[in-house]
């Protein structure tokens, strides 16, 4: 993603999307609009999505999707994440949605390290009328620490099943809807696996939800540790839960890294064949 975004056409099926779509309609209809004007006086949005249509997985276990999302992170932890996975419609009258870029939620180092990468699913058709992305080209990584982006937006009109996928380093936000219908979509993210997560994704979906789960969806949504030993439930994998709490203590468990674990191993064994190494006070 050179210019820090991309569109890929056709990511989805469109029978898929169109179900998903079919599955959240009454969500849609019973959310409340949002509060503030950021997320927008005139929109709606909601979570759990996971739990909301039995499809939304396949959007976000798509292999193309998270081939980009451990293209773009991997360099940066040991394991990604997902983010977020929330519903967004903008009502007719909607306004613009303030410039911003989603790594600032964390304020860590700017401009050498990626935290976060967007997908923005479509459920209808995203036009410049109807409030479609508006995306600054080229405004991301080491661009981001500038005040003012060097290029001009464009629009990121695109089609159901498309897929709009942008770096969290990268300055967007929604358009205006000045149509006289809904516009819809759906935003999935990932991030750095050692991140705190935009939705806690443990309360979204805990463990008598998430054990229904694929291993690899449920890790995804957090039951796997961050190695070294990060997200551990007393000292193991959260995923122990899925057996229910444990009536009895457990042991903790170490959970490293290869190379961690080779450097554990050397300094254990020369521990071991030297009976210890006595420090001087």
């Amino acid at each position: 993603m050179g210019n820090g975004y991309t569109v890929l056409r056709g990511a989805a099926p469109r029978e898929l999307v169109a179900s998903i779509a079919a599955d959240l309609a009454p969500r849609y209809a019973a959310a409340p609009f949002c509060e503030g004007g950021f997320y927008g006086e005139r929109t709606k949005r909601f979570g759990r999505l996971l739990i909301r249509s039995p499809k939304m997985a396949d959007l976000v276990m798509n292999p193309a999707i998270l081939d980009l999302a451990e293209l773009a992170l991997g360099n940066w932890c040991e394991r990604i994440q997902l983010n977020l996975a929330q519903a967004i419609e903008l009502q007719p009258g909607a306004l613009p949605q303030f410039p911003h870029r989603d790594q600032d939620m964390w304020q860590g180092a700017l401009g050498d390290v990626e935290y976060l990468v967007n997908v923005m699913w479509l459920l209808t058709a995203f036009t410049a009328e109807n409030g479609a992305t508006i995306i600054w080209p080229r405004s991301h990584g080491v661009e981001a620490l500038l005040e003012e982006p060097r290029e001009a937006p464009i629009v990121a009109e695109a089609e159901p099943g498309d897929a709009i996928v942008f770096l969290g380093s990268t300055l967007h936000g929604a358009g205006p809807n000045l149509s006289s219908g809904v516009r819809r979509g759906i935003i999935v993210s990932y991030c750095l696996g050692w991140l705190k997560p935009y939705e806690n994704q443990w309360l979204a979906y805990p463990p008598e939800v998430a054990k229904s789960f694929a291993p690899e969806l449920a890790a995804l949504a957090g039951y796997v540790q961050h190695r070294p030993n990060l997200g551990n439930f007393e000292g193991q994998c959260p995923s122990v839960l899925f057996g229910g709490y444990p009536d009895e203590p457990i042991a903790a468990v170490d959970a490293l890294r290869p190379d961690q674990d080779a450097l554990l191993a050397d300094f254990v064994a020369a521990q071991r064949a030297g009976g210890g190494e006595r420090l001087e006070p």
